[in-house]
């Protein structure tokens, strides 16, 4: 990988109009996840930290997989507070989703946390696994992992939607993505995937992120047809299925076909 040329292929799609998929990874802790997820079409890792257990080196060995394969690894963090990001971004990984974000400024402070001045305050390393640890000087990597590092933001809350149009307008925020799962049990409409109500909050953030020329994107929706509409729709970054889903599903699939071939 040539230093002078990194980019993040996921913002690199994202910025040619592409609608980009992800795999959510709970259960993996190898970089096979990522051979996986490109076998299988996917664009992205979205890495669950904030409900699945991580180690840090288990992310690291993730990221370095996928970076050299050509799919952006994200972690999903545990929420605004997260020690670990500086970390992590250091050492791979490419993107930050934070949930539950519910005012401009804390989406301010999310891009503040993932950013190198002037764009926020993340603390600068002797050398980054990313360019090969070339020691470039400061004026050139600074802006080379500005560019390739994304910011993504969850709306999960009737606050955070009732917000969207400020949050989305943050300097630095690429994504707003939404949480459908927790969104619905927060609006009182737990599991109703197809209520107008959540519809109608998808499609505000929709149009929230066209206005600022940033990116929609829908989650916790696990349905081809829902997120195909999603799509359709103008969201552009979807999370598909979690690897545990992937697994036991096509396990259970697999025994109910054997068993009904009288087995």
């Amino acid at each position: 990988m040539s230093a002078h040329r990194y980019e993040n292929p996921l913002k690199v799609k994202l910025a040619q109009g592409a609608a980009v998929l992800g795999m959510s990874v709970r259960m993996v802790r190898t970089g096979d996840i990522a051979r996986i997820a490109r076998a299988s079409g996917h664009d992205f890792l979205f890495i669950d930290t904030q409900h699945a257990i991580f180690g840090l080196e288990s992310i690291h060995a993730i990221a370095q997989t996928a970076i050299a394969i050509g799919v952006s690894p994200l972690v999903r963090v545990r929420g605004i507070g997260d020690p670990d990001v500086s970390l992590m971004l250091d050492n791979g990984v490419q993107g930050i989703i934070y949930p539950d974000i519910d005012t401009p400024e804390q989406a301010a402070r999310a891009v503040e946390i993932c950013k190198f001045p002037p764009l926020g305050r993340r603390a600068m390393s002797g050398g980054y696994m990313m360019v090969d640890f070339e020691g470039l000087p400061p004026g050139q990597i600074i802006p080379m992992l500005n560019a390739a590092t994304l910011v993504g933001v969850m709306i999960e809350t009737p606050e955070g939607l009732d917000n969207v149009e400020k949050i989305s307008a943050v300097p630095g925020v690429d994504v707003i993505h939404v949480g459908t799962n927790d969104l619905l049990v927060n609006m009182g409409l737990t599991g109703q995937f197809d209520a107008p109500e959540i519809l109608s909050a998808q499609a505000r953030v929709n149009r929230a992120c066209a206005a600022n020329g940033i990116i929609a994107g829908c989650g916790g929706n696990r349905s081809v047809e829902r997120q195909a509409a999603a799509i359709r729709g103008g969201a552009r970054f979807l999370t598909t299925q979690t690897d545990v889903a992937f697994l036991s599903g096509a396990a259970g699939a697999w025994v109910q076909d054997l068993r009904r071939a009288g087995a």
